[in-house]
């Protein structure tokens, strides 16, 4: 019998491997370095017209900005080079010298600093570690010469519906996001990859859209269609899919810092997962993107239909601002963590709907953006009225800290339908209230707690767009219609651009978190700009975008890759095919238990606990609490969907960790993706995946088909495709192999079948079931199951 971890050699012999990171990781490695070094030594043309967000803030930002930027306290020489008008003013210890002087470098301090020979005087200083290239002090040459124009950031410009450009193809473009990549792919001499087949896509969109594969049932639907709209069908059904709403709030629990449990070392229980319950229905009954924003960030102060106060689904929305971590442990200062919580609400507002860096504004200026220390605090007002303490309570009695709702079986059966509520004990959620008296907002210096100074009211920073103290009531309600007027350049944007990664792996906008003055510059902004208007104007409505980019030809493209595109694009950031990417650590663990036929498809509920290696919680605990044991679940409860998984912040699970699962510690807008050998390693061990392979082989066992049948079916389950006769004849060979081997060792297979809790079928010819399961477990195991 080959052992588990015999399987890796076994199937690089026979060219069915999985990656398991380490030799690969050490080529492309050792390409993306090749790689970069010869391009570095490339000379770049200058452009006829030198533009200063392309090509000069970039320069600036990242060289100048720490000393000459918007913060005030670090500026040197009071020159400040991030504002027209003070760039171009007279220099405070040279009156007779300017910053930069419009047509003429040579009267420019800044060009005679940065080519100055003498080590003294060079900008950037020696002792920074920065150089400006030669390339870029020809860019900044140029664009002196042309008038130094500057110009406003281009995220903090109210976008516009920009023409759609004319490509060469007129009949690729299946919509408008497709005129916009193609004519990009022209230009960059590239073209379009033709569309996947049949079998890949529908794998592929289903996972995107609804984090399961699809059934037999859909795949022999699907390809049996002929009609031109099959494909659009196949979209609509699974938009339709209550798992639509599922598959949607994995990256918003990420975004919301969601999790089952407070954090900080006690890291107690709380009662969060209604709020998960809503997120999901939000989802699936296609809540405008205003609606669900404002509901979140300020439900309770809404009114209902009949103009009374908010219903109680409004006042659950509002856990959103509740996902933060709360400390349980005595003898903490209140007010020293009721200032971490407001801070936590602060800066994930700012990352989550703005794409901004707020939380480098909390200590002094931001360096970099025009966020001033005063903006961030006139933010952080809206969010300082509840009226929570630091501390409350003890780990056994603060499930759901105050301010907090609960919810009964009667709000169940007549308001809240979509809680899984499993019990008739009430349920108790944190929730957002603000306090009957106006709390004072101070400016903290150096963003102490305890070193309050000047007092600020709620508003916004001028730059993004004025907050309207007439038009905007000076609360989250607000600041919510702050958010979706029309005229905000952000709100649209940033959630357009996340979506956007959801289905590409990368945003328009790269830094998904950062559109501000470090951030990437897009990729495509007119297409950028084109969603983000589209979307704002119908309605804010998410499944329609969705659909929009899955019906796109930019989507359907087959993901090979020449080594033609490999060399001139090697991060698709042009999109002239599907990229290939790893499922998700969530989407890992569902695609194994649905294709075993062991996935409860139960909706929303509290999370479960499945198996895990025993001593974790136990080593890192505190030892108080209902959460210092790890008590495992039983029945259909192990086999909940990935979303469900019970995540404590100080032990997250453990093999969803292995897979870049976020440890819900802050606001997270993109994962981080690695390819390591202990991913192949839980593939090959977790008692999750070896009991699915057991079921799965158990079940195929008792249909009456033929071997070579039923290792076929397997196929389509595992890897939604019908596999080609050369994998046939290798996964038939290694059953029979291994079906030999068992049958000279009956108590191994015994033993190898013996795995998991779901009850056993009767069958009679135990090695071949076994042999079975070993040929399954492989191809759970190959690289195309657990890549889109």
């Amino acid at each position: 019998m080959k052992k588990r971890h015999q399987l890796i050699p076994w199937l690089v012999k026979n060219r069915l491997a999985l990656l398991t990171g380490t030799a690969l990781s050490v080529l492309l490695t050792a390409c993306f370095f090749t790689s970069s070094r010869n391009t570095g030594s490339v000379a770049v043309a200058i452009p006829d017209e030198v533009d200063y967000n392309l090509h000069i803030r970039p320069i600036l930002s990242d060289n100048c900005f720490v000393c000459h930027g918007p913060d005030a306290n670090k500026r040197e020489a009071s020159l400040r080079l991030d504002v027209e008008a003070d760039a171009y003013a007279a220099l405070k210890d040279s009156p007779n010298m300017h910053g930069i002087v419009p047509g003429d470098p040579l009267k420019s301090a800044v060009w005679l600093r940065i080519t100055t020979k003498d080590t003294a005087d060079v900008m950037p200083p020696v002792n920074s570690n920065l150089k400006l290239t030669e390339h870029q002090i020809a860019l900044i040459e140029k664009w002196i010469k042309q008038g130094a124009k500057y110009k406003p950031h281009w995220a903090f410009i109210a976008p516009q519906t920009p023409k759609l450009p004319e490509v060469d193809d007129e009949d690729w473009p299946r919509n408008e996001i497709d005129h916009f990549t193609l004519a990009k792919m022209t230009e960059m001499g590239l073209e379009p990859n033709a569309e996947s087949d049949k079998e890949r896509l529908l794998k592929r969109v289903s996972l995107d859209i609804t984090g399961l594969p699809p059934s037999l049932d859909l795949q022999k639907r699907f390809l049996a269609d002929k009609s031109e709209n099959a494909y659009e069908k196949v979209v609509d059904e699974l938009l339709k899919s209550p798992h639509y709403g599922e598959k949607m709030a994995i990256g918003w629990l990420d975004v919301a810092r969601y999790a089952d449990s407070h954090g900080y070392q006690d890291d107690g229980l709380r009662t969060m997962w209604p709020w998960r319950d809503w997120v999901i229905h939000a989802f699936n009954q296609n809540y405008g993107y205003d609606k669900f924003l404002t509901w979140q960030l300020a439900g309770d102060l809404l009114p209902n239909r009949d103009g009374g106060p908010p219903t109680k689904e409004m006042m659950l929305a509002t856990g959103f601002n509740r996902n933060h971590k709360i400390t349980q442990e005595g003898g903490v200062i209140d007010e020293e963590y009721r200032i971490e919580y407001v801070t936590d609400r602060t800066n994930t507002f700012g990352k989550t709907f703005l794409a901004l860096t707020y939380e480098c504004a909390k200590c002094h200026d931001h360096k970099y953006d025009p966020i001033l220390q005063k903006d961030y605090y006139s933010t952080f007002a809206f969010f300082n009225q509840v009226p929570e303490k630091g501390l409350f309570g003890t780990i056994d009695a603060s499930f759901a800290d105050p301010p907090n709702m609960k919810i009964t079986d009667r709000d169940v059966k007549d308001i809240l339908r979509f809680v899984n509520k499993k019990d008739t004990a009430s349920v108790m959620v944190m929730v957002m209230k603000d306090a009957d008296t106006l709390r004072k907002t101070h400016i903290l210096s150096r963003g102490n707690y305890d070193q309050p100074s000047e007092i600020v009211s709620a508003a916004m920073p001028t730059f993004i767009m004025p907050f309207d103290k007439k038009k905007y009531p000076q609360n989250r309600l607000g600041l919510a219609r702050w958010m979706t007027d029309p005229k905000n350049p952000l709100t649209a944007r940033v959630f357009v651009n996340r979506i956007w990664q959801e289905f590409f792996g990368r945003g328009i906008v790269k830094t998904v978190g950062d559109f501000g003055m470090q951030g990437e510059l897009p990729s495509h902004p007119e297409l950028l700009d084109w969603l983000a208007v589209d979307f704002r104007t119908h309605n804010w409505d998410m499944k329609r975008l969705v659909k929009q980019i899955v019906t796109s030809a930019t989507y359907r493209q087959s993901a090979q890759i020449t080594k033609d595109k490999l060399a001139k694009d090697p991060e698709n950031i042009y999109l002239s095919h599907a990229p290939r990417l790893r499922l998700p650590a969530e989407l890992v663990r569902d695609l194994v238990l649905t294709s075993s036929g062991l996935l409860n498809p139960e909706i929303g509920g509290p999370s479960v606990k499945p198996y895990q290696p025993k001593g974790l919680w136990e080593v890192a605990t505190s030892g108080r609490g209902s959460l210092a044991r790890y008590v495992q679940d039983h029945g259909t409860a192990l086999y909940r969907r990935g979303m469900y998984v019970f995540i404590k912040r100080t032990v997250p699970p453990p093999s969803m960790l292995m897979f870049d699962a976020s440890n819900r510690d802050q606001c997270e807008v993109k994962r981080s993706r690695t390819n390591t050998p202990l991913q192949a390693l839980v593939m090959l061990n977790d008692p999750m995946v070896l009991e699915s392979a057991r079921v799965l082989a158990e079940k195929l066992m008792g249909e009456k088909t033929s071997a070579d049948e039923k290792i076929e079916k397997a196929f389509r389950q595992i890897l939604c495709r019908t596999p080609k006769d050369k994998e046939l004849k290798v996964l038939q060979k290694y059953f029979a192999d291994e079906k030999m081997t068992f049958a000279a060792t009956p108590k191994k297979a015994e033993n190898l079948l013996a795995v998991g809790e779901t009850p056993h079928a009767t069958v009679a010819d135990k090695p071949a079931t076994a042999a079975l399961m070993q040929t399954l477990l492989m191809l759970y195991n190959l690289e195309e199951t657990i890549m889109l």
